[in-house]
């Protein structure tokens, strides 16, 4: 076959278009750190890309989810901590108040207190967690406690995944602890205290049910503790799971840098010789020779 100088031309540009080319993907990578920018130049990394980025952003969800649940259940934690307090303070006050000795203004003090008490553990029942109150049901946005110690409590259960196929329910049954006629005995207590027929031996029978409303309180503080565990476990096992998944990503996404260095130098003189090769080959045209 005969070889004109055309065709030497032709290839020489040709090779140098492609050795251009292979220098620009080399700089690209070195410029954004990445081994594509274009799905077009490797379809298998892209999409493998889009697996992997999905699979990172789902855990991110989980993981938000947990937050939320840790919040929610927190203040689950905390109201149900200052309700104990405040039962536990009910329970002194009627045990002094049970001792005969008590002047009629004595009790009255005392009634004064326990309303405030039953006040206070109706705010604790009321609590909210990010514009939704956490002790009734699934009625997230109706407050279970009205102005007037009204008590309307639900009992559906709030449910977050925080794994795939994991759901764990976020809420307390409040019919275990404020809606177990809770309200009902501290309103009897003070009822009875400031009334002036009603012995000592008379206040002394609340004990029992302040003592058992106390309990319903610590057995549902132990029930979501046991929830908190778990969700801490999880938790750790998602930060485990986002670790693994961004190290898989950055595999299959991240260049080289080393070797991308590397490669570019090695290009950059195989472009050098490549251009010098195509000075030779493209000869002058006897245009240049007349001038």
């Amino acid at each position: 076959m005969r070889v004109t100088q055309s065709m030497l031309t032709q290839n020489s540009l040709q090779n140098l278009q492609q050795s251009n080319e292979r220098l620009g993907i080399l700089q690209e990578q070195l410029s954004t750190g990445k081994k594509i920018t274009k799905a077009s130049q490797d379809p298998v990394i892209a999409m493998s890309g889009i697996r992997y980025r999905g699979e990172t952003n789902q855990i991110q969800q989980f993981q938000r989810n947990v937050g939320e649940m840790k919040n929610w259940m927190n203040s689950t934690d905390s109201a149900l901590d200052k309700s104990t307090e405040a039962l536990q303070r009910v329970r002194e006050l009627t045990t002094q108040a049970a001792n005969d000795t008590y002047e009629e203004g004595q009790r009255e003090n005392i009634a004064e207190e326990v309303a405030q008490l039953r006040n206070h553990i109706g705010d604790m029942a009321n609590t909210k967690m990010n514009g939704k109150y956490i002790f009734n049901g699934t009625n997230t946005q109706t407050a279970p406690v009205d102005d007037n110690g009204n008590t309307n409590f639900g009992d559906g259960e709030v449910e977050m995944e925080l794994m795939d196929g994991v759901k764990i329910k976020a809420n307390s049954n409040p019919k275990n602890t404020f809606g177990n006629g809770l309200f009902n005995t501290l309103s009897n207590l003070e009822e009875d205290l400031r009334d002036d027929s009603k012995s000592g031996e008379d206040i002394g029978e609340y004990l029992d049910d302040v003592d058992s409303h106390i309990n319903d309180m610590v057995n549902e503080r132990a029930e979501v503790g046991a929830r908190q565990n778990r969700v801490e476990m999880i938790e750790s096992r998602l930060g485990q799971q986002e670790v693994t998944a961004k190290e898989i990503m950055s595999e299959n996404e991240d260049a080289d840098m080393a070797k991308v260095i590397m490669n570019l130098t090695t290009q950059e003189s195989v472009h050098k010789a490549a251009l010098s090769a195509s000075a030779r080959i493209i000869q002058p045209t006897l245009l240049d020779f007349l001038r």
